[in-house]
């Protein structure tokens, strides 16, 4: 519903119309009624005077590893800046039309995450990709979204295979766009980015912002493995225009996870220590305040007492929140312990029990 003219052609162009007529058809008629208010936000933000910045930083990690609540907490702080639901939703215009529609787009929003149940409000920090997947064509939900090429646009939005030097420089082109328009929106703060997508990008990142800082949260194998599953279910029954029934989904996680964690892994082996942290989830979870300050420390980041209260006050107000439960049947830990046995011991975890 957020995508300029251009991206749908070639998406239905590549992907063929789905099976939703009604859906399209309502697609592109916002594409159209928005053209003028995109219009004048591309020349409005062209003429914009660069903003001298700090650096962004970047939270990642594979998908259910616990980014979410770690982006959650840290964004409590005065002085980062996030991408909001209305920047997600119209990444194009949401400077313009978004602010001027702000009211009724915000009262539409769902009251929670349908894939955890985690709130949603208005403030609520966001993932960039669904904005990105707007923009251009590569992006995982591009495979969300078109499932009969779900494999294809997965591995091209995730780990550029297949992409031509001119899919990545249009990709790096609209990532940049996209975070001048949140810094033009938020002059005064630090962008504060989260994205499962950034870690296998760390390297096309500190490309664009060498400076960049990363904080990288991993989880017990078994319990991501077992979360994704129901992430990618939910996602397709959600947003899918095909059918998905076909769709290798347990294959494509079993060998996408380790290939992301390691090609993070070598990407931010050479890092400063100043721009790169790793936490454990668990850890973080038991301990939160202990490690936000060990963030703080690590990464150089100013402000430690002005923001704790914040923190205090947010984790105070998640104490009641549940999380999914899922069993863990003996054919599933089997398969997660031989196909990724080498992450499983060098990270120390177990089965759940």
């Amino acid at each position: 519903m957020g995508a300029n003219l251009k991206t749908l052609l070639a998406l239905l162009r590549e992907n063929g119309p789905g099976r939703y007529p009604l859906h399209l058809l309502i697609i592109w008629a916002t594409a159209i009624a928005r053209l003028p208010f995109s219009t004048y936000e591309r020349w409005q933000v062209a003429r914009s005077p660069h903003l001298e910045s700090k650096p962004p930083i970047f939270i990642i990690g594979h998908w259910r590893s616990g980014t979410t609540f770690l982006h959650s907490v840290l964004s409590q702080a005065p002085q980062f800046a996030y991408t909001s639901p209305l920047a997600v939703g119209l990444p194009w215009d949401f400077l313009t039309l978004g602010n001027a529609l702000r009211p009724i787009l915000e009262g539409a929003l769902p009251k929670d995450r349908f894939i955890d149940r985690v709130p949603v409000n208005p403030d609520s920090p966001q993932e960039d990709e669904i904005a990105l997947a707007s923009m251009q064509l590569l992006s995982f939900y591009q495979g969300l979204y078109f499932p009969k090429q779900f494999s294809k646009h997965f591995n091209a939005g995730i780990f550029f295979e297949g992409c031509s030097d001119l899919e990545i420089e249009t990709w790096q082109q609209a990532m940049v766009l996209f975070c001048k328009k949140l810094q033009l929106q938020n002059p005064d703060q630090q962008l504060l980015i989260k994205n499962p997508v950034y870690t296998a990008r760390v390297q096309k990142l500190r490309e664009l912002w060498p400076a960049a800082k990363f904080i990288h949260i991993y989880r017990n194998p078994y319990i991501v493995y077992r979360s994704t599953l129901n992430f990618y279910d939910k996602l397709f029954r959600e947003l899918s225009l095909q059918a998905f029934d076909q769709v290798p989904v347990e294959e494509i996680i079993l060998e996408s996870y380790p290939k992301m964690i390691e090609t993070a892994q070598r990407e931010t082996s050479a890092l400063p220590t100043q721009d790169f942290v790793e936490l454990r989830f668990e850890t973080f979870e038991a301990n939160p305040v202990e490690q936000l300050e060990k963030i703080y420390a690590q990464l150089e980041l100013t402000g430690w007492k002005e923001d704790l209260p914040y923190f205090q006050r947010y984790l105070e107000s998640q104490k009641h929140y549940r999380k999914n439960e899922y069993t863990f049947p003996k054919e599933m830990t089997e398969r997660v312990r031989d196909r990724w046995q080498p992450l499983l011991e060098q990270w120390g975890y177990e089965p759940p029990i």
